[in-house]
């Protein structure tokens, strides 16, 4: 087995003892906020995704009414299974939005490459207006990336553009873009 005999005798020794063969508790520090501030953390960060554990931890006090550190607060969400991820940036999909583009693709899904010429996509460019660091995290479990409450709505393409043959594409709308081609409006 590769195991030192001392350790299974002391093991044995544990679970004779304990019952258990797990870690007896140790000395250390304790913890600086009790596990109702740790619920409270956890409300507050599932109520409002894009909190910061920074502004989080500024405005919560520990124990004895002490200042908790913003890596506290890191701790105490990812023992609740919440991590600090980039939110999808995008229009929030309704059910009417995601029946109209279901539509759209049943219809075009028989174009050829020659169809698909006379098409500008504009996802093809990135720009950040916003925000020049890009650290805007949002606080959200495992697949609950497209949640209305962890998206973060934004209309990148605003404006139009002309291909230079037969399409106009306008991009001012917050729930897609319109796209004009041989003289046909079609909502994306």
């Amino acid at each position: 087995m590769n195991v030192n005999r001392t350790t299974i005798f002391r093991l044995r020794q544990r679970l004779h003892e304990t019952d258990t063969v797990s870690d007896r508790p140790r000395c250390g520090r304790p913890r600086c906020t009790t596990q109702r501030q740790d619920r409270n953390l956890v409300r507050n960060h599932m109520n409002n995704r894009f909190l910061s554990a920074s502004a989080s931890s500024r405005h919560t006090r520990g124990r004895n009414n002490q200042r908790i550190s913003a890596n506290t607060v890191r701790r105490r969400l990812s023992t609740s299974g919440l991590r600090a991820r980039r939110p999808y940036i995008g229009p929030i999909l309704t059910q009417r939005l995601r029946h109209q583009r279901t539509l759209w693709v049943q219809e075009h899904a028989a174009w050829d490459r020659i169809q698909w010429r006379s098409f500008v996509f504009s996802d093809e460019s990135r720009f950040c207006i916003e925000h020049a660091d890009g650290r805007v995290r949002v606080w959200r479990r495992s697949g609950e990336r497209h949640q209305a409450n962890c998206v973060r709505e934004h209309d990148r393409w605003d404006g139009a553009y002309f291909d230079g043959t037969s399409m106009c594409c306008c991009t001012g709308s917050p729930r897609g873009a319109h796209t004009l081609s041989a003289g046909a409006c079609l909502d994306l």
